[in-house]
């Protein structure tokens, strides 16, 4: 909480007069000692009105000093809250007058739970949410499709068009079944009659793949509708009784007004539904599972009970019938009576009219698409529609998010103790997410990258986005770098990953959207209305910003000047080949043996600089030079560009290669041995073993990491060193393969080594598309610059984009999914499957899109 808010948890001290117009405080008058026609005040009346004047006097020294206990004890209580989760002490950037009026309203509903295979909810902590799930087959038997799992095996889901605000159609394919999804807002004339954030409609097609029309099967769809707050919903009363219209639910809200959901098909369909009373939503599936299995042992048949709990803030419309069909499901909200044209608006919404709406977004998509990237007519149709579903899935996996997040606070001697957090203030998030099935949630890292696609599409969006992230910001420059809020985040993922360390970073990635949007004002990309609401963002962000460049610069530096390295690793552990870096982003990529704080990373040096020298511009930007920081940025980033200085601390003559700095040997190995665990059991157990006596030096890794600086454009055009790094690059024996850069040298000691016995290598081989187009991108900068190495940089340039774009439109069309990572042998897609968070900069390759590093 606010010191606001604490102070109101109180109470409010409210001054108020008497209603009764009773005993006010008069004084005495003045007793005169003589006089014609004087009164004389009696003695005991003067007694007694000073004894009432005591009585409140004392009363109100009493309230004067209850009042000032109260405040005493809100400071002390505030002085006592612990720093990490204290706010950061400056005006919300969420509370700028460009994120509030239409923009908010315009945001307020969405596909903000990408989670699930289809949810919409609105903007609030407390929302209306509906969802879809479905009855799938798998191993020949009947099963639940809800969330979004990999373990699911659909063919392919996900968005083919979505354009982040009011629009939006997804296909998912299971088996002999195709269901696509379409979703799309309205405020009609917007005549007064609607509620906050207008209407909107679902329409759910669906059909069989590739079979006959004779050959039909049923298909069982459970649309829901739930009041996270708790509110009840009120059944309609042809629930039931489907004739091609129905009222399914309806309710009141203090945001949207009085509200109603209908269902509507020209198709043969049965209904039936549950209602609960339930806080949860997550688990929400299982609750209609047990429904539909109690059913079937009482009727033999799968169809909901037809009942409902008392005061239900939940009900699941049960929707049957045989392919193909088409349903529906309008949302009304502002009702008023007659004068709030239901059923002119319904209309709109169903049939022919919502048909009619759905081309019209279509086509305006296809038209943004064409102004936003320009893609040329180099690309066929087939690499054209995987741009397109690269960037409506970004858009159509954007999330709204509202909870605490925990905190490491050690409150116990015992490490793995349960109670070690704190909780952070409850904070809402707005923000694109790496995968819906696997990651569906927000991380630091992967956003800046996220929105380098997004601001091309809607920058108010991405300024909409990284505000909501910079509102995270405590008071000492922090931000939790992975976001777990609220109770279905947190039931995606395990216990053991939820709580976050206040003293590991994470690569400032805004930074990289910053600069591109500064860059942009500085070649006029913007018209001056869109300028100026960018620099009003600046210049409330700046002061967030310097405070988060701050807490880099003092919580990550190393022991020489200009010396920065991840802080986390766990220079304890036995069980890792090398102990991991989860603060960097890369995870396994392999540091110095021996954690240690003599390390330099050469990778947050790189991402340090970017920082200072993006804050250097936003102060020229602002004319702010002197009220940000004491702080100088020009001569940080000056500091860190400086080519010799680098060359020093960091440059392998031998390699020609950058690497980190630490104490490290190459002789460690994983070892079998056995154990005997604490119940007395023995196991067998793979043990980290050193063979030789690590030293400070040079860690020799070839890989991403040393190519930062190159990303970094430090190295001048000139330098043979530049030479160096192209010829890296393009040796098919170290990181070139035909579907992009490796991530590791082939030839590391490191190379697609796992780093535990369940740790399979992540940043140790695979294909990464961030980094690739990090390094596709200095490619295009020194191909287009004065120097003797341009012709080469062009060259490699050119055959790197086609690997990258043409492996990665292979394996959609092959899979049906854009991956996490791609194979470093045979190039196809590993990891997670729809992971459009970077790997979705294959469109930006596409179009030839790069940000100044």
């Amino acid at each position: 909480m606010t010191g606001a808010s604490r102070r109101s948890a109180h109470g409010r001290i409210k001054s108020s007069s008497s209603s009764s117009g009773g005993d006010s405080l008069r004084y005495p008058p003045s007793i005169r000692r003589g006089g014609k026609g004087k009164e004389l005040v009696s003695i005991g009346a003067f007694k007694s009105n000073l004894k009432i004047l005591v009585v409140l006097m004392l009363l109100g020294i009493a309230v004067i000093y209850f009042v000032i206990n109260r405040i005493v004890v809100s400071h002390e209580s505030q002085r006592k809250l612990p720093r990490v989760i204290t706010p950061f002490p400056a005006p919300k950037l969420m509370d700028l007058s460009m994120f509030q009026g239409e923009h908010k309203e315009s945001l307020y509903w969405g596909t903000y739970r990408p989670h699930v295979y289809f949810g919409v909810r609105a903007r609030t902590p407390q929302s209306l949410v509906a969802g879809l799930m479905w009855l799938g087959v798998k191993d020949e038997m009947y099963v639940m499709r809800h969330f979004c799992e990999n373990s699911d095996d659909l063919s392919s889901f996900g968005w083919r068009e979505h354009n982040g605000r009011d629009f939006g159609r997804q296909e998912l394919v299971e088996n002999d079944m195709v269901l696509e999804t379409s979703f799309v807002k309205s405020k009609g004339d917007d005549d007064g009659s609607f509620g906050y954030g207008g209407d909107w409609s679902v329409r759910i097609d669906v059909k069989n793949k590739g079979l006959s029309g004779d050959a039909k099967r049923s298909a069982h769809l459970f649309f829901y509708l739930a009041d996270e707050g708790g509110s009840v919903l009120n059944l309609g009363q042809d629930a039931l009784d489907f004739q091609g219209s129905s009222l399914l639910v309806s309710g009141s809200r203090e945001d949207v007004g009085d509200w109603q959901i209908h269902l509507r098909s020209q198709n043969q369909l049965e209904t039936h539904y549950s209602g609960f009373k339930t806080p949860h939503i997550y688990n929400l599936s299982d609750l209609v599972q047990r429904n539909l299995a109690l059913q079937a042992r009482k009727l033999g048949r799968l169809q909901l009970s037809d009942t409902s709990e008392d005061s239900s803030n939940i009900y699941v419309f049960q929707i049957s019938g045989k392919l193909p069909f088409t349903i529906d499901i309008p949302f009304v909200s502002g009702i008023r009576g007659e004068s709030s044209n239901l059923e002119k608006r319904l209309t709109s919404l169903t049939g022919l009219p919502l048909s009619d709406l759905l081309r019209k977004k279509h086509r305006e998509f296809d038209a943004k698409f064409t102004e936003c990237f320009n893609l040329s007519e180099e690309h066929d149709s087939e690499t054209v529609g995987v741009g397109k579903t690269a960037i409506a899935n970004m858009l159509g996996g954007i999330g709204y998010f509202y909870g605490q997040s925990k905190i490491y606070a050690p409150k116990s001697s015992e490490p793995e103790s349960r109670d070690n957090f704190l909780l952070y203030w409850p904070a809402e998030l707005y923000t694109a997410v790496p995968s819906r099935p696997f990651f569906p949630r927000g991380f630091l890292w992967d956003e800046g990258f996220h929105q380098l696609l997004i601001w091309r599409w809607d920058f108010r969006m991405t300024l909409d986005i990284v505000g909501h992230w910079l509102d995270l910001l405590n008071i000492d420059g922090w931000i939790p770098r992975e976001q777990i809020l609220g109770a279905e985040a947190l039931s995606k993922v395990p216990e053991e990953f939820v709580v976050q360390y206040p003293s590991n970073g994470n690569p400032p990635t805004l930074f990289l959207v910053i600069r591109d949007l500064i860059d942009g004002i500085k070649t006029e990309k913007f018209m001056a209305s869109e300028r100026d609401e960018i620099l009003s963002f600046l210049e409330r962000a700046s002061v967030r910003l310097d405070a988060w460049f701050q807490w880099f610069n003092t919580s990550q530096t190393g022991k020489e000047r200009g010396s920065y390295f991840w802080h986390g690793r766990d220079n304890t552990t036995t069980r890792e080949l090398n102990p991991k870096t989860l603060s960097s982003g890369l995870d396994d990529y392999p540091r110095a043996s021996h954690p240690s704080e003599d390390e330099r990373h050469v990778d947050l040096r790189c991402w340090m600089y970017l920082a200072a020298d993006c804050m250097n511009s936003i102060t020229k930007l602002l004319g702010k030079e002197n009220k940000i920081s004491k702080e100088h940025y020009d001569s940080t980033a000056k500091l860190l560009s400086n080519f010799d200085l680098l060359n020093q601390m960091h440059y392998d003559k031998d390699h020609g290669a950058y690497f980190d700095f630490g104490n490290h040997t190459e002789k460690v190995k994983l070892v079998w041995k056995e154990v005997i665990s604490e119940n007395g059991h023995l196991s067998r157990q793979l043990i980290r073993k050193s063979f030789g006596k690590p030293k400070l030096r040079l860690v020799p890794q070839v890989g991403y990491v040393s190519f930062f600086p190159f990303m970094s454009r430090i190295i001048p055009a000139a330098s043979p060193i530049l030479e160096k790094q192209l010829d890296l690059i393009s040796n098919r024996s170290i990181l070139w393969s035909d579907y992009g850069l490796v991530s590791l040298a082939k030839t590391s000691s490191m190379y697609m080594k796992r780093n535990t016995e369940h740790d399979a290598p992540y940043w140790r081989g695979p294909i990464w598309m961030n980094m690739n187009y990090m390094i596709l991108s200095s490619l295009h900068h020194y191909s287009s610059v004065d120097g003797p190495y341009s012709e080469k940089a062009r060259a490699i340039y050119k055959e790197l984009r086609s690997n990258l774009i043409r492996n990665v439109v292979r394996n959609y069309y092959e899979t049906g999914y854009i991956w996490e990572q791609y194979d470093q042998d045979k190039g196809t897609g590993k990891g997670t499957r729809l992971f459009t968070g970077w790997s979705a900069l294959t469109l930006l390759i596409m179009s030839e899109e790069y940000p100044i590093f």
